[in-house]
């Protein structure tokens, strides 16, 4: 049975009356598709926005860095000195800064409250290190460090980083995981509604057959009217799915995860493929169901 892209746009009054315009297994089909595309585009634009989250959390922590100084009270202002004039030595490194008494102190503040007299404990020295595009040699660092301030220890967020970009590469396998089941139940519900279809008009089958109708215009019948019908049910669902992402809070630094979790850019013409991939479903579906139902018929 071969169905072209022609035969499938092309009007047949006579052929589309073998299906019912309307009825049960029209509902089932629209509102399948209109559901199911609306959840894929909420899937796609949170793989999306997971993405971005992830891929610029570990832009700022690769672009920055962490010097610790752990030493007597004595020698903290020395040490601290050093390893300033180490690091503002380094190729690669943009800054560097001693953060003050008042900064670390409100750092600890979540874990120690904010009376703590930081002061008056043995607490390191933090050193805030900002690199250049092109990054600096942190071995070499490190070994600089462990020869001329034997107190400090360089954190480049290595530990920090490589979550990150194992929770987005995890983030993007469920988003296509999710889209791909999302497929998958829309293509088991029409198929579903394309053989009672089928079943509820195998009288007709019959009738068209004995007056020389071939199973290819026959199962067009079908095919083309369920498509049409995925088509505009994917359609409106991606619509309305569109609609709701553009009412969700904009990218805003204070909101952090909660927010910016919609399409940016040219990101807000994918869910165009939505619809399109929805019909190719739909095709797929009703011509494996009619395949399979006109030859149990013969």
């Amino acid at each position: 049975m071969r169905l072209d892209l022609r035969q499938l746009v092309a009007r047949d009054q006579s052929a589309d009356r073998v299906v019912p315009p309307t009825g049960f297994t029209a509902n089932l089909t629209v509102f399948a598709s209109a559901a199911m595309a609306f959840l894929a585009v909420f899937a796609l634009a949170l793989s999306l926005a997971t993405g971005r989250l992830a891929d610029r959390w570990a832009e700022e922590l690769a672009r920055s860095a962490t010097l610790r100084i752990s030493a007597p009270a004595d020698q903290m202002a020395t040490q601290t000195e050093a390893a300033l004039r180490v690091l503002r030595q380094t190729p690669g490194v943009a800054s560097a800064r001693a953060l003050s008494d008042e900064e670390q102190a409100a750092l600890l503040a979540p874990w120690f409250g904010v009376d703590l007299p930081i002061g008056q404990l043995p607490v390191p020295r933090l050193i805030e290190v900002l690199e250049t595009a092109e990054g600096y040699d942190a071995t070499g660092l490190r070994l600089r460090l462990a020869a001329e301030v034997p107190g400090a220890v360089l954190d480049d967020h290595t530990r920090w980083r490589r979550p990150l970009v194992e929770a987005a590469d995890t983030l993007k396998r469920l988003g296509l995981v999710s889209i791909l089941l999302i497929i998958g139940a829309m293509a088991a519900m029409i198929t579903l509604a394309a053989n009672s279809a089928l079943a509820a008009n195998g009288q007709v089958i019959e009738v068209l057959r004995l007056v020389g109708a071939r199973d290819t215009y026959i199962a067009r019948a079908f095919v083309r009217r369920f498509t049409l019908r995925a088509l505009a049910g994917a359609t409106v669902g991606t619509v309305l799915g569109v609609l709701a992402v553009s009412l969700l809070p904009s990218a805003n630094a204070d909101g952090g995860f909660l927010t910016g979790l919609g399409f940016q850019g040219l990101g807000w013409f994918s869910p165009v493929i939505i619809p399109i991939l929805g019909a190719v479903v739909a095709f797929g579906a009703t011509r494996y169901a009619a395949d399979r139902v006109l030859k149990g018929l013969s």
